[in-house]
């Protein structure tokens, strides 16, 4: 994705699209991809560039609140940023830190308990755990 589209792409969302803001994006929307937020940052720095951390974080935030990338937590302090925003689910391997999709037709949920009063279900996204099996 070239700069005009991926400033469109941002401006679309709402987002002015800083130098700083195209990088990320260029990083993060060039391909479907789970990364997480100093993955991120080491990939945009690589190019000769520099972006904070704090600007990475912000900017994380900000696309996600836009419906630019999802954000997965897979653990208390483990956070992906998905570049796909379509309804899917993941595997997440604990043993290499890899995620991978799940498409979301290949999940069956037959029913969710009741919504505690006064709120309803938003989405249900699933999760699986994986590790390497133990030798016999």
């Amino acid at each position: 994705m070239n700069q005009t589209a991926l400033a469109g792409r941002l401006r679309s969302a709402g987002i002015g699209p800083t130098s700083q803001r195209l990088r990320i994006a260029g990083v993060l929307l060039k391909a479907p991809r789970h990364l997480c937020a100093d993955q991120v940052l080491e990939e945009v720095n690589s190019e000769a560039a520099f972006v904070s951390k704090a600007t990475i974080y912000n900017t994380l935030r900000l696309f996600s609140e836009r419906g630019l990338v999802r954000e997965i937590f897979v653990d208390p302090d483990r956070v992906f940023y998905d570049s796909s925003t379509t309804p899917h689910h993941h595997f997440y391997n604990t043993d290499t830190g890899e995620l991978t999709d799940i498409p979301a037709d290949t999940v069956k949920i037959s029913g969710l308990p009741p919504a505690p009063e006064g709120t309803e279900a938003e989405k249900v996204e699933v999760i699986v755990r994986l590790r390497q099996r133990a030798s016999a």
